[in-house]
């Protein structure tokens, strides 16, 4: 693929060959007439559980395919060696409909797998890390979590985007929830947004009622990806409480958020 070498596609002259992969969980299969309609809404796979196919010599892959007999443009690939193995079965993909189904293929050499097995493993030592830095942490736009955190709002609202829940509040409204500070001070506030908002989206957040800072995150990053930003929070604030009530409020005509996740973490 360009730009992308470590995934190939299967072509049969013009024709782009695909695979089914299951049809659990197609949440979302049929479009309705909302604004993200378009988006299937069913759980995402993690993509480290994808089949991916080992060969030293990719040049070699395309004679590793064995036609069905009596099915034109139509595969099996039994000689394939693969992590996370599937059975393959290559089809047109233009025919294929109403399942899960993958059309690029992650094909890694040997050595190239080693190293994609270390970044997974720099991945994990760094959620672990994270993990341990955590005094608490609220799943905003989660129904328990929020409950968890003693959730207070007007004026919000909630739902998902690329299979990650948000909150937020316009029109005068607002959103607020308690986390426990172990009576600890040297603590962050670590807020997950989207890094391509638009609209008008001027804030405030407040602990406890003090503001503890401004926010204004319309076409501030212009990055489709999440972006965690971190918010030192002063120990006056912090000080005698074991826990604080954390406040996101739009200015006026502007919206809060959206939030796609809260956490307090202790100062590195």
């Amino acid at each position: 693929m360009p730009n992308v070498p470590e995934y190939i596609a299967f072509m049969h002259g013009p024709i782009l060959l695909g695979a089914k992969t299951g049809t659990e969980d197609l949440k979302g299969l049929f479009a309705d007439d909302g604004r993200w309609g378009q988006i299937a809404g069913g759980e995402r796979l993690p993509l480290d559980k994808a089949p991916i196919i080992i060969e030293d010599h990719p040049a070699d892959i395309p004679g590793k395919l064995t036609p069905v007999k009596g099915q034109p443009f139509t595969f099996t690939a039994p000689a394939f060696n693969m992590i996370n193995p599937v059975k393959v079965l290559l089809e047109p993909f233009y025919q294929i409909h109403d399942a899960r189904y993958m059309m690029y293929w992650m094909a890694l050499t040997q050595t190239q797998y080693k190293s994609y097995l270390d970044s997974i493993a720099a991945a994990e030592t760094e959620k672990l890390a994270l993990q341990k830095r955590t005094v608490d942490f609220v799943a905003t736009g989660e129904q328990q979590p929020e409950a968890d955190h003693a959730m207070q709002n007007a004026q919000s609202n909630a739902g998902s985007y690329r299979n990650e829940f948000w909150r937020d509040a316009a029109n005068g409204g607002y959103f607020s929830y308690q986390l426990t500070t172990n009576s600890e001070v040297n603590l962050i506030l670590r807020v997950r947004y989207w890094g391509a908002e638009w609209g008008s989206r001027k804030f405030d957040i407040y602990i406890d009622g003090e503001k503890l800072v401004s926010e204004d995150n319309t076409n501030k990053w212009n990055q489709s990806k999440f972006q965690e930003i971190e918010y030192p929070i002063p120990d006056t604030m912090l000080q005698g409480k074991k826990d604080i009530r954390i406040k996101f409020q739009p200015l006026p005509q502007h919206t809060a958020g959206a939030v796609y996740g809260i956490r307090l973490l202790r100062n590195k």
